[in-house]
């Protein structure tokens, strides 16, 4: 019997297609912040929907933004920026819109998280937490402390106790900008430029330990290596109840002269592998009591009002929910394109230098 190559090779091509696509099929590509995910979550949706849900993280936007321009835009189906870096994500094409047909529980949302000012109505994105960035000091060491960024970048107000920032350069310039005078939010050249001389100036100081984001952060103060640092209140707030003992003496601070406010939100890529998938989980997490679960696993706000009677009660309470007077003092970080952006880049990528 003569066999058909053409054929054969067609069949092969098909057979080999068809097991690809099913193993798509049961597979979900999730890109997240580290230690930012309940596991219960994860095996109940596993279970609800036949799939393995393979999960891969960062630890800071850049890193992520740098991994999806890298060939990650084909390789993850859901991504969890923070607001700022969402208009970017948008405006590169690495992400698709939201088929809100297949999001009945997206109406779950506060109002304000349905039409936020980086994504109007929410075309491209939808909700996971919101919390805070704020100052983490040993009040062992500074009983005292002001409710001020001058306990970063005024040396008379610590002279001598290792410190550090965060390796994000928009919080970190945000900072120096808001201790200057000129906002949280600036986005002004000038200002910027001057924050920028704070920074390298800060940088000079003996006692000045490095950039480091959220985790790694906390991990150091509560080891005592630095004293002061920046970080997010849920993570503090969820390593204290953890190890109580080590965060005895760590305080959580919102400064006066302003901090950030952020709302970190599901995603599509471009080219998810499985985008059907991506929006049943989408649906699943905006679900009322995973919604709650979620926030009681993380100890972040949850944006779910239909989640509020599931909340366990120290998420309504600072640091979790800030004071009226905080609350005042909160601002999102602003997203940059074009000319504004590269004049950050630039001026970030000297203070780094120096």
């Amino acid at each position: 019997m003569t066999i058909n190559k053409s054929v054969l090779a067609l069949s092969i091509s098909a057979a080999l297609l068809a097991g690809s696509a099913q193993a798509q099929e049961n597979k979900l590509y999730l890109f997240n912040w580290t230690e930012y995910m309940d596991p219960e979550i994860i095996e109940a949706f596993e279970a609800q929907y036949d799939v393995e849900v393979v999960q891969n993280y960062f630890n800071s936007l850049p890193e992520m933004l740098s991994k999806l321009q890298a060939g990650g835009v084909s390789q993850y189906d859901i991504i969890v920026p923070s607001n700022y870096y969402v208009p970017r994500l948008i405006e590169t094409g690495l992400v698709q819109p939201l088929d809100k047909s297949k999001l009945p529980n997206f109406d779950n949302l506060m109002s304000q998280f349905q039409d936020p000012i980086f994504d109007p109505t929410a075309e491209y994105s939808a909700a996971y937490q919101w919390g805070t960035t704020g100052v983490v000091y040993n009040s062992e060491t500074f009983p005292d402390a002001p409710k001020s960024w001058s306990l970063l970048f005024d040396p008379a107000v610590n002279p001598e106790h290792p410190f550090a920032l965060m390796g994000d350069g928009q919080v970190s310039l945000g900072g120096g900008c808001a201790y200057l005078g000129h906002g949280y939010d600036c986005t002004d050249s000038k200002g910027w430029k001057e924050a920028a001389r704070l920074l390298i100036d800060t940088k000079s100081r003996e006692t000045f330990s490095g950039f480091s984001d959220g985790t790694p952060q906390l991990q150091q103060l509560a080891r005592g290596v630095t004293h002061i640092g920046l970080s997010y209140n849920g993570d503090y707030l969820y390593f204290k109840e953890e190890d109580p003992e080590s965060f005895a003496s760590l305080d959580f601070m919102i400064p006066d002269e302003g901090a950030e406010m952020w709302v970190d939100s599901m995603m599509i890529t471009a080219e998810a592998p499985n985008p059907d998938m991506a929006h049943k989980f989408i649906n699943f997490i905006l679900d009322p009591e995973v919604g709650a679960q979620l926030s009681n696993f993380n100890y972040y706000a949850s944006p779910n009002a239909a989640s509020e009677p599931y909340l366990d009660e120290v998420l309504t309470q600072p640091p979790v929910q800030p004071s009226e007077a905080d609350m005042e003092r909160l601002l999102f970080t602003p997203s940059l394109a074009g000319e504004s952006l590269q004049i950050f880049q630039q001026l970030w990528s000297e203070v780094q230098s120096r």
